[in-house]
């Protein structure tokens, strides 16, 4: 017999709820597959049941066992048969091991047979609590590694939401060493059904048991009910119960306090009679009555006059800071109506400003659009399909580079065809204040387009620092590889393209189409009704500050007392024909601005750091950009 009694549960199975639950433990962690009945179980209990009617019928069934014994036992097969946690969570039946094979064995396969063993029965697991009707758990346990018996982490679900529930469905995730985390068990439990088992000690549990610690104890599915019998109260005793006391007390209470009442209102009766005054004494008394009355009256009044006062100070002080409040607003509103009027010219000039800067950088583009239209001109193929156009008598076919177009054009001519392409677009995307989207850097036949944007694959290509630039020009040899980069290329040139169009509110039809969506955008750009403006003049002497002109000329573009009285070569006036041509007017000797005759009147700069020679010829290609 067990040295103290078990312990009785202090919660009624209704009242257990999830908020009760403390804890959760899991016993005999196993990794087999449940056990499942077969499919001639059922067909055998029927079996079964026929031949003890048969039996029955005949009067050959033992008569020391009644008919509701074996129903009761057929009860009870059947309920252990259909226990829903027997075919959930019972492996089946392993075979007794013996290890007679281990008797000649090495000490060294002997131990890695029992790490085999081990390692066999032994995981990690972790489990989560979901409501009833929730995809979210309420709890997630955190992880135990390597044992087979896990006493998780005690919680306290007192403030969650779902605390109220009785219902709730556990998950117990494990895995073993080296393999993924795999659906071990998941159990519907209903706490109201929890039999008390009370302790853990002496206890052979099942394959992958839970025990579920509540507040007043240790609760478990695979156990039956365990728990003392009520103590036996001795035989009332032949005395008066609580209730009874409780009642002649508080009769006891009430007799009392009826006669102190009548004692009292017996005293009050005999004062009265004793103070009553003779007749002519009750007017006086009425008179005083009402004077005490009108005293009161007064009081009364007096306190509401005192309170109507302080009301009245309170009102007269707000209204006074409102009102100064509203002589500060007056105030501040009058200097903000004279800024408005003093900044309104200001504004009205801005915005003239703003607009007559608008026009002169729409005319600046426009001329700027129309000489680069000129400089790399690009016009139809003559006797060429439609949409076939060509850019400094380079043809450049559209985006499509088959068999056909290969016999066609030459590599050599379409990789400049490109690159000049490819140069157009650049210089625009400065000139339309765009970004392209794909940077280009134009050199000549060898121009590259460069994909910082787009998620490139892993392949085999050119070393990490050049994979993301695509040549614009055919490789030598046929690679695939190499053409599909140029092919990607061409494609990136044409979106940079599409993407200058787009600034300009533009839509194109086809990106394939380079030159004639080049073309379009020049045209466009270009276009108008209103004079294109000059050309500012200024020249590239702004790039070689401190720096004197060869020929004794000065910062201001004269002769200097140095030189040999030669004039400057290059007309100061409004005449832009004469920047543009490079003919200035020379001295009375006739010389000229000519790079031939560096001692005339034109005049040349010294050599720049990269070592080329300029002119004044190239005076007006700086732009204003004050």
């Amino acid at each position: 017999m067990p040295l103290s009694e078990p312990r009785r549960p202090r919660l009624l199975p209704q009242n257990r709820k999830l908020r009760h639950l403390n804890g959760l433990s899991l016993r005999n962690l196993s990794f087999a597959p449940p056990a499942r009945r077969a499919a001639d179980d059922d067909a055998a209990a029927v079996d079964h049941s026929r031949r003890l009617e048969v039996l029955r019928e005949a009067g050959q069934l033992h008569p020391s066992r009644s008919s509701e014994s074996l129903r009761a036992d057929a009860s009870a097969a059947s309920a252990v048969s259909a226990s829903p946690r027997a075919d959930k969570r019972r492996p089946n039946a392993r075979p007794r091991r013996t290890s007679l094979s281990l008797a000649h064995a090495t000490p060294a396969s002997r131990q890695r047979k029992l790490e085999e063993l081990v390692e066999s029965s032994v995981g990690d697991a972790f489990f989560s609590l979901h409501a009833a009707g929730d995809v979210e758990p309420v709890y997630v346990s955190e992880v135990r590694e390597r044992s087979a018996n896990f006493n998780f982490r005690f919680f306290d679900l007192a403030d969650d939401a779902a605390s109220r529930a009785c219902i709730l469905t556990i998950r117990v995730w494990s895995r073993r060493a080296g393999q993924p985390w795999a659906l071990l068990l998941e159990e519907i439990v209903d706490l109201r059904r929890l039999n008390f088992i009370g302790t853990l000690a002496d206890r052979r549990f099942p394959p992958n048991a839970l025990i579920f610690h509540l507040e007043d104890g240790v609760y478990s599915l695979d156990f039956p009910t365990r728990a003392a019998e009520p103590r036996q109260a001795p035989p009332p005793a032949a005395t008066s119960s609580y209730n009874a006391l409780m009642k002649l007390a508080n009769l006891e209470s009430s007799i009392q306090d009826a006669i102190d009442t009548r004692r009292r209102i017996m005293d009050q009766i005999n004062g009265i009679l004793a103070s009553r005054p003779p007749p002519d004494a009750c007017d006086a008394a009425a008179a005083d009555e009402e004077a005490t009355l009108a005293e009161r009256y007064v009081a009364a009044q007096r306190r509401a006059n005192r309170q109507a006062q302080k009301r009245r100070d309170e009102l007269r002080a707000s209204l006074a800071s409102r009102r100064a409040a509203m002589a500060r607003g007056r105030e501040a509103q009058a200097r903000a109506e004279q800024d408005v009027a003093h900044n309104r010219e200001q504004l009205e000039a801005s915005r003239r400003l703003v607009a007559a800067t608008e026009l002169q950088i729409r005319g600046q583009r426009r001329r700027i659009c129309s000489e680069l239209a000129a400089m790399l001109p690009i016009a139809p193929v003559p006797d060429a399909p439609p949409l076939s156009f060509q850019i400094c008598g380079l043809p450049l076919p559209n985006s499509t580079y088959d068999a056909a177009t290969a016999r066609a054009v030459n590599e050599d001519a379409l990789s400049a065809a490109l690159g000049l392409a490819a140069l157009v677009a650049r210089n625009l995307q400065f000139y339309l204040s765009l970004p392209l989207p794909y940077p280009l850097f134009p050199y000549g036949s060898r121009s590259v387009a460069r994909d910082d944007i787009s998620l490139l694959p892993d392949q085999p290509a050119p070393p990490p620092s050049s994979r993301r630039e695509f040549p614009l020009h055919l490789p030598r040899g046929g690679s695939t590889l190499g053409h599909w980069r140029f092919e990607y290329a061409w494609f990136l040139l044409n979106k940079d393209v599409e993407a200058l169009c787009a600034s300009q509110g533009l839509r194109v039809v086809d990106i394939r189409h380079s030159l004639p969506n080049l073309k379009y955008l020049l045209y466009v750009c270009s276009a108008g009704t209103d004079d294109v403006p000059q050309r500012k003049r200024g020249g590239v002497r702004g790039l070689w500050a401190g720096r004197r002109l060869a020929g004794g000329l000065d910062d201001d573009g004269r002769g200097g007392g140095g030189g040999a009285g030669n004039g400057v070569g290059v007309s100061h006036g409004n005449d832009e024909s004469s920047n543009r041509t490079g003919h200035g007017h020379g001295n009375g000797n006739g010389n000229t601005d000519s790079p031939s005759n560096p001692k005339g009147g034109g005049g040349v700069l010294d050599e720049g750091p990269l070592g080329e020679r300029f002119t004044l010829r190239t005076k007006g290609l700086r732009e204003n950009v004050a």
